[in-house]
């Protein structure tokens, strides 16, 4: 690979990854908004906001993912982490309306 060649796949590359971030943000909103249904469901079954056993369900997923697609195992379980409390920030604030 020449020097051209290096700037055409660095831009590319870069182009990719900052497409890859919106999508990726898109689908984190999604994922978030769903936080309202379940908010309303686990008001009517009277359910606490805190999961154990679904985060546990969560995070084996998560770990078995890591393992197929030879990702970080730490690094996925702290994003999904991050999601998750991001879903249970937005039941508690719709459930305090």
């Amino acid at each position: 690979m020449n020097r051209a060649e290096a700037l055409k796949q660095l831009k590319n590359s870069r182009k990719r990854i900052d497409e890859l971030d919106e999508e990726i943000i898109r689908l984190i909103k999604e994922r978030t908004s769903l936080a309202g249904n379940i908010a309303k469901a686990k008001m009517v079954l009277d359910m606490d906001i805190h999961d154990p056993e679904r985060e546990e369900d969560i995070h084996h997923k998560i770990r078995e993912i890591a393992n197929n697609q030879e990702i970080n195992k730490d690094s996925l379980t702290q994003i999904i982490k991050i999601l998750t409390d991001l879903s249970k920030e937005e039941q508690e604030k719709i459930l305090r309306r």
